[in-house]
C-alpha cells in the first residue's frame, strides 16, 4: 500500500483506509485479553493475591476512564494522527514489556502504562474517521468497531493451545508474542496512513474542542453505559480462569474464554446488518443489558460445560450494548464537538 495525499476518491484508497481503522480498532484490546489466559501462570510466579489478580485485571480499564480527557487534549494539540501511532506504539511496548516483570508492582506499572496507550488511541479513532471519511462516518465507525470485537478472540482462542506451546509455556514469552502484531500496526499506518490536505488546518480550531461538555446528559449516558459494558466484560474475562480451575476444570478455561469471546465477534457480525434498526433505541440495553447480567449468575451458579454455555450468552448480550451505545454518538454535522473524542473511553 502507498501513503494518500488526497481525500479518498476510489475504491482501493477507501479500503485501504478501512482496512488501517479495522486493524486500529484489533490493537485497542489484544495486548489486554492476552492476560485472562495465562493469568493462573502469573499468579503462581508472581505470588499474586487474589485482591492483587483483581487489581491488575482492573487496571486497563481504570486507565480508560483516567486518560479519557488527558487523551482528547493529545489529540489537539499532536493532532489526530500523530496522536494514533503513538498510542498504539506505546500499547504495543508496554504490553510487551509486562513480560519482564519482576513482581506484582512491575506489572501493574506496565500495565498501566499499556492501559495509557489505549486509552489514547480509542477517543482518537471517531477524530480519525471524520478526518479520513467525512462522508462515510457511519461505516468507518462500524469497521473500528468490528476490530474491536474482532480483536477479542484471538488471545484466549489461541494462547493455550497455540503459543503457549511454541513458546515453552512462558507466560513473558506470551504477552511478547501478542504485542508484535499491535507495533506492527502503528509502523504500518505510520507508513502509509492518508494525509489530507486540509488536516494542518483543521488543527487549529480543534484547540478548542477538547475538552467534553458535562453539562450535557448524553455525555453521562454514555459514560456510566460502557463503564458498566467494560466492568461486566473484562470482569467476566479476570473471573474464569481461577473460577474455573477452583472447580477443579481448567481444562475448560481455554472454551470458556473462547466462548465468550467469539460470541462477541459472532454478535458484531449481527448488528453490522442490523445496526440502523438500533440507532438511538432503548430496546437493546433495556433486553441485553438484564441478559448480561442473568449470563454472569449462570456462570457463577453453573459447572462444567453449561459455564462455556453461559459465558457465550454474556459475550453476545455485552456485545450488543456495547454496539448500541458506540450507535448513540452523535456523529451528525449538528452534533456537539466537545463530547465526541471522550466516550469511547469511559
Amino acid at each position: 500500500m502507498q501513503p494518500l495525499t488526497a481525500p479518498v476518491s476510489s475504491n482501493a484508497q477507501l479500503v485501504q483506509q478501512l482496512a488501517l481503522l479495522w486493524l486500529a480498532g484489533i490493537a485497542t484490546r489484544v495486548t489486554i485479553l492476552a492476560i485472562p489466559p495465562v493469568l493462573p501462570l502469573i499468579r503462581d510466579e508472581l505470588h499474586m493475591t487474589e485482591a492483587q489478580v483483581g487489581f491488575l485485571v482492573g487496571l486497563p480499564v481504570l486507565m480508560f476512564a483516567l486518560a479519557a480527557v488527558p487523551g482528547s487534549l493529545l489529540i489537539a494539540r499532536l493532532g489526530t494522527s500523530l496522536t494514533l501511532i503513538s498510542g498504539i506504539a506505546v500499547t504495543a511496548l508496554a504490553g510487551a514489556a509486562r513480560g519482564g516483570a519482576g513482581d506484582i508492582w512491575q506489572l501493574a506499572a506496565a500495565t498501566a502504562l499499556m492501559g495509557f496507550g489505549i486509552a489514547i488511541v480509542q477517543p482518537t479513532l471517531p477524530a480519525i474517521v471524520r478526518e479520513w471519511m467525512p462522508r462515510r462516518i457511519g461505516l468507518g465507525t462500524a469497521v473500528y468497531s468490528n476490530g474491536m470485537l474482532t480483536a477479542v478472540m484471538p488471545a484466549p482462542i489461541l494462547t493455550i493451545p497455540l503459543v503457549l506451546p511454541l513458546v515453552g509455556g512462558s507466560w513473558r514469552l506470551d504477552l511478547v508474542v501478542w504485542s508484535i502484531p499491535v507495533l506492527a500496526t502503528a509502523l504500518l499506518i505510520a507508513l502509509v496512513r492518508p494525509h489530507p490536505a486540509k488536516e494542518a488546518a483543521a488543527a487549529t480550531p480543534a484547540t478548542t474542542r477538547w475538552w467534553p461538555d458535562w453539562r450535557k446528559p448524553l455525555t453521562w449516558l454514555l459514560g456510566f453505559t460502557f463503564g458498566s459494558n467494560n466492568a461486566a466484560y473484562y470482569g467476566a474475562n479476570a473471573f474464569l480462569p481461577d473460577f474455573l480451575a477452583g472447580q477443579g476444570r481448567a481444562d475448560l478455561v481455554g472454551p470458556a474464554l473462547g466462548a465468550l469471546n467469539a460470541a462477541q465477534f459472532a454478535a458484531s457480525l449481527v448488528l453490522l446488518v442490523i445496526a440502523n434498526r438500533l440507532l438511538r433505541r432503548a430496546l437493546p440495553y433495556l433486553v441485553f443489558g438484564p441478559l448480561t447480567l442473568a449470563a454472569f449468575a449462570g456462570m457463577v451458579l453453573a459447572s462444567g460445560y453449561w459455564v462455556v454455555a453461559w459465558a457465550a450468552v454474556m459475550g453476545f448480550a455485552s456485545a450488543v450494548t456495547y454496539r448500541a451505545a458506540a450507535l448513540a454518538e452523535p456523529t451528525g454535522r449538528r452534533a456537539p464537538d466537545r463530547c465526541r473524542h471522550v466516550h469511547h473511553q469511559l
